[in-house]
This record gives C-alpha cells, sequence and structure tokens, in this order.
C-alpha cells in the first residue's frame, strides 16, 4: 500500500543525478568508490549515512520521457520494498515534462513494483504485504490538481491489476459464467451497468458464429455487456475476444503452447478493466463493452473444419480452421455493438494471432484500421502510456486473401499476412462507415518473460492507453 503527500518531508532521502554529474559534500566519495556515473536508470543505495539512509538515481545525459519515469520508480520501489525501507522523501528534478504526469508516472512505476500473481502457499514465496509512505518535498504545481492527479492514476492502474489478474487465472477458475459474474460484482459497484445474456438469448440475438465456437464446450457462453454513459456524446465501443480457454479445436493447438491458452481473453480482460477504471474516475465518456464469452473445446458437437456456417450480419463464413476461432467471436460481437448497440466509433482487442508474435516481438501491438485519423488517436494515447502500437496496411488487396470459394468469406487466408487477415477479416462485420481500429494483443498481453516494470504473464496492456484514449489527462 503507498500514501502518498504532497510537499512533505522525511523518510529515506532521493537524489537524482544526470550523467556525470557530481553529488554534494561527502557524497562524492561515496559514488565514485562504488563507480556510479549517473547513466539511466543507474541506482545505487547508501543506507544510514549521515542518519539517514539515501538513494542516487542516474538520470543519463539526454531527455527523459514519461515511460523513464515508470521504469526509474518500478526500480526504486523494488529497493525500497528490498530493504524495508517504509518512508521516502523524492525532490523531483527540474524535467520539461508535463508535471501532473511525471507525478502520475512515478506513482504507477512505484505501484508496478507490488504487482504478483501467484497461487503458492508458502509465504517465503510471496511478496510480503508492504506499506509505503511517499514524500514530495517539491514538486511544482497546484496541490489539488497534483492530488487529482494521483487518484487518476490510482484508479487506473486498479484497472490494470484486475486486468492482470483476470488473464492470469487459469480456466478452472475463470470460465465463461465465472467471468461474467465477476464481471458483473466488480463494474456494477463502480457504476457500470452490467446485462448477462445466457445462451438462449444469444441465440435470439442471431450471433450464429459466436455460437457454433461455443458449441463443443460443456462450459456455455456468455455475452457480457457493460454499458457506462456519463456523457452526452456520441457512443464508443469497446469490443474483448472472451475466449477463456481455446484448446484450438479440432486443430488442435501444440503441446508447447496450449498450456496458456487460459490468456485467450486477453482483450476481455483489457475491456473490463478499462471500464472498471473510467467508472472510478467518474469519465465524461459515452462507452459501451462487449465481450463475448466462450471456451473453444473438441467433443461431438463441435464445429469442425470445412463447415460452413451463419453470421450475425448474415454472411456466411467459410471455416477453413477451428484454431482461428476468435475472429468467429469477434465478428458476431463487433456487428452487435456497431449494429445494435448503436456505436458511433469501435476498438477491438484480441490475441487473435501467432504472426503479431512473428512480425513484432513483444514489443508492439499490432493495428489494423479503417481510419486512419482514429488510428493516430490511439496510437497517440499508447505512446503516451507507453504501449507501443505499430499499424498494418489496410488494403484492399489483403482483403482478397480471406475470400472463399464456396461461402462469403473464409477465417483463414493461408497466403501469409496472418496479422492483417485476420483484422481484415473481424472489420469485414463492422457495420459500414464506422470508425474502427484492431488491436491483436496476442505479443503484449501475455509475456514469456519479465521486461523493466511489466511482469511475466498477464500485462494489462492497453487499459492505460483506452483510459488516455478516452479520458485524456492534461497538464
Amino acid at each position: 500500500m503507498i500514501k502518498f503527500n504532497l510537499y512533505e518531508e522525511g523518510g529515506l532521502k532521493v537524489h537524482f543525478l544526470k550523467k556525470n554529474e557530481k553529488a554534494e559534500g561527502e557524497f562524492n566519495k561515496f559514488l565514485e568508490d562504488k563507480k556510479f556515473i549517473g547513466k539511466l536508470n543507474e541506482m545505487i543505495y547508501l543506507p544510514i549515512l549521515n542518519d539517514d539512509s539515501h538513494i542516487f538515481i542516474g538520470l543519463g545525459e539526454d531527455e527523459i520521457g514519461l515511460e523513464d519515469i515508470r521504469n526509474i520508480f518500478f526500480k526504486l520501489g523494488n529497493i525500497l520494498r528490498e530493504n524495508k525501507e517504509h518512508k521516502v522523501e523524492i525532490k523531483m528534478p527540474e524535467l520539461s515534462l508535463c508535471n501532473r504526469k511525471t507525478l502520475m508516472a512515478s506513482y504507477e512505476g512505484l505501484r508496478q513494483s507490488e504487482y504478483e500473481f501467484t497461487k503458492k502457499t508458502d509465504l517465503e514465496d510471496k511478496k510480503e504485504d508492504f506499506e509505503l509512505t511517499v514524500n514530495y518535498s517539491a514538486f511544482n504545481g497546484p496541490k489539488e490538481k497534483l492530488q487529482e492527479g494521483l487518484e487518476k492514476i490510482t484508479n487506473i492502474m486498479d484497472g490494470v491489476f484486475l486486468a492482470r489478474d483476470l488473464v492470469n487465472e487459469t480456466a478452472n477458475v475463470i470460465y465463461p459464467e465465472s467471468l461474467a459474474n465477476i464481471t458483473k460484482e466488480k463494474l456494477e459497484k463502480v457504476g457500470v451497468n452490467v446485462k448477462i445474456y445466457e445462451e438462449d438469448e444469444i441465440e435470439k440475438i442471431g450471433m450464429k458464429a459466436f455460437l457454433r465456437v461455443a458449441a463443443g464446450a460443456s462450459n456455455r457462453p456468455r455475452l457480457i455487456v457493460m454499458e457506462y454513459n456519463n456523457a452526452d456524446t456520441d457512443k464508443i465501443a469497446l469490443v474483448g475476444k472472451g475466449l477463456t480457454y481455446d484448446s484450438g479445436g479440432y486443430n488442435l493447438k501444440s503441446a508447447s503452447g496450449i498450456n496458456y491458452m487460459h490468456c485467450d481473453m486477453g482483450g476481455a480482460g483489457t475491456v473490463i478493466g478499462t471500464m472498471y477504471a473510467l467508472a472510478k474516475n467518474k469519465a465524461k465518456v459515452n462507452v459501451v463493452g462487449v465481450v463475448a464469452a466462450c471456451e473453444n473445446m473438441i467433443s461431438g458437437t463441435s464445429y469442425k473444419p470445412g463447415d460452413i456456417i451463419d453470421s450475425m450480419k448474415g454472411l456466411t463464413i467459410e471455416v477453413d480452421n477451428t484454431d482461428a476461432e476468435g475472429r468467429l467471436t469477434l465478428a458476431d460481437a463487433v456487428h452487435y455493438a456497431t449494429n445494435d448497440l448503436g456505436a458511433k466509433k469501435i476498438i477491438d482487442l484480441a490475441t487473435l494471432t501467432g504472426a503479431v508474435v512473428s512480425a513484432l516481438g513483444e514489443v508492439y501491438t499490432g493495428a489494423v484500421s479503417n481510419n486512419e485519423e482514429f488510428y493516430k488517436d490511439v496510437e497517440e494515447a499508447g505512446k503516451i502510456s507507453g504501449e507501443k502500437i505499430w499499424a498494418f496496411p489496410y488494403d484492399e488487396d489483403f482483403k482478397k486473401l480471406n475470400k472463399s470459394e464456396v461461402a462469403d468469406i473464409k477465417n483463414t487466408s493461408n497466403n501469409g499476412a496472418g496479422s492483417v487477415t485476420a483484422g481484415l477479416f473481424v472489420g469485414a462485420f463492422v457495420k459500414e462507415n464506422i470508425p474502427w481500429v484492431h488491436l491483436d494483443i496476442a505479443a503484449t498481453a501475455y509475456k514469456s518473460k519479465a521486461e523493466n516494470y511489466l511482469p511475466k504473464r498477464a500485462t494489462g496492456v492497453h487499459v492505460k492507453t483506452l483510459n488516455n484514449l478516452l479520458d485524456p489527462t492534461d497538464c
């Protein structure tokens, strides 16, 4: 637990130095002995010197950004925890950054150091509860405005951690019914209206593609619709892929990948976490979240490779591969959001393709969009958040790769460009002339190893991006 105080003193002293900058007085000798030169993110902990503990932090020689601040304070948080330093005094240096956003980034970094997901029962294998008081002894800007920023980022990080927890939980805990119930419990407490549709109701709505994917599972599907209305503005839809477990169906996944397929609802986790944060912050926005939650399993009732199935939009779909199931559930979900719920813009997020991992690694989210201006807004919100997005081409020649000889469209192309064609498949079901951005988070929602402040496994990617897009922070 972190408590922040503005314009107060006391605790371990934090000092910031540019590269090769000299420290004051006798500290210089200690730093020289330790070969500290002030490289970016370089840190040294000096316990009890002149009756106080000190930490020196390097800022490098170039201008730093908000992502640097997040990483610096993440590392600082870990050092404080490891050394059981429960009180710290920080005097921020002059930076060419927005003061409120700098403060929010510093809080985020410290908060990121708290996150852990574990089912271990031995207390020695877990992070201890750690209370930290952070005193900002000097910080430019009105206290009230800075405090508002701290409260806002607190709620956003609550949303990020909710998303991570949902995605990290395994399929014996998170399945369509439990995901729906948890969503309703968490979100209605903060002012989001949550409607849960069971199978007979989903059938009445006409979500035929979604139900075919769900057909083989004993855990029956749920359609989760989350509405938050707090502005007289056009409605924007957030649609998250909600495969709570994906075996691949009859196109069974490999042994190396199938263990982690509880994470195939990363898009759903992001949408739920985003809705939670927006509502906690009382954001002035009109937004609806949609999750078509199901499992893709093998049984006598499962859909099969070669099937031709119907969709809510009326397009027929050739099932070339049952492991390309997420785009089938999204086809009905994005059509429902834009056609029935009246959204005027839409963003879908999905752990959709292995191809995006090959293209962009675990660094960038891949994007496909039919509207350059809308995409640029999303991309910029991602940059502010430290969440990188890269746009793939929106090209008619790629659309042709999804053509089927026996149906209106086919669910895989088998001609390369898998991330692009998968995104364009989803886009074919969005209501015409609706600005749309598709984010393929297969590489960024669930990481194979920890990197900077992002943990191994679920990251909660784009909860921050969507909050910065829909509820931007000024300086």
